[in-house]
């Protein structure tokens, strides 16, 4: 990990920007996929946009599948375009958790979140760098609602793509995220990686993963995620707005 004097941690933010992008080859061979150009900008450019335009003033970036070409990209800090129309003009402040140089391997979602966890606030927001949803609001109203919450998570679910038509999870009339199974009748949404985590949910109690993930542990969010929907500890939100993981390059033609 590397920072720069002046950032002050902790950060409330975490962008996923490690995965190897296996279905985008080949284009993904020479270049990450956050990097990816969308609309002309570099795909990680939209949700770093969109939490400075919230206010957000810091920001870890998780690196692996070429990651030494993030941070070159994105520098220490980022000055959000627009800032006029926003009443959060500063620029936000980077950080990078690197989990592995070069062609490093990435410690899927868990894994990199706890890698992270030492640089984060008790409450933080994740998003995938791969993920365009250039409209979604980072909100001060779902922060503070969240963290006064009982919940360790709040997500937000999307309207099933065609490349997960089954969805992935059920939302309950109270708000709470469910954890049900695929069947004809059943209503599930696909989770679209956005979401709001208390630092408690990657301790001991529900992730055995020690904090910074010093050896390296590859571990997935979704069981986390299921355990806790069963005790009733995840709530949910429906985003209906522009949403596509950017996972083809059918689908990285299409938006451009």
């Amino acid at each position: 990990m590397s920072k720069d004097s002046s950032i002050q941690v902790p950060a409330q933010a975490m962008l996923l920007a490690a995965g190897r992008g296996e279905r985008m080859r080949p284009l993904t061979d020479s270049m990450p996929k956050p990097l990816l150009t969308v609309r002309g900008k570099p795909l990680l450019f939209y949700p770093l946009q969109a939490l400075a335009l919230a206010g957000v003033r810091g920001v870890v970036i998780n690196t692996g599948w070429l990651g030494d070409q993030i941070e070159p990209a994105f520098g220490a800090s980022f000055k959000p375009l627009l800032a006029q129309d926003s009443a959060h003009a500063a620029s936000v402040q980077l950080l990078y958790s690197h989990e592995g140089r070069g062609a490093g391997e990435a410690l899927e979602t868990a894994g990199g979140i706890v890698r992270a966890l030492p640089l984060l606030d008790e409450v933080f927001w994740v998003a995938a760098g791969d993920v365009f949803a250039p409209d979604f609001s980072f909100s001060d109203e779902a922060y503070e609602s969240f963290k006064t919450s009982a919940c360790l998570a709040h997500i937000w679910l999307v309207p099933n793509p065609e490349h997960n038509a089954g969805g992935d999870f059920g939302l309950s009339d109270q708000g709470l995220a469910l954890n049900l199974p695929r069947q004809p009748g059943q209503a599930l949404f696909t989770f679209s990686t956005i979401a709001l985590y208390k630092r408690a949910f990657f301790e001991a109690a529900w992730c055995p993963i020690p904090a910074g993930n010093p050896e390296g542990v590859k571990a997935p969010v979704a069981a986390m995620l299921r355990a806790a929907m069963d005790q009733g500890l995840v709530s949910a939100s429906l985003y209906e707005g522009l949403w596509v993981d950017v996972g083809t390059p059918e689908r990285l033609a299409m938006l451009n």
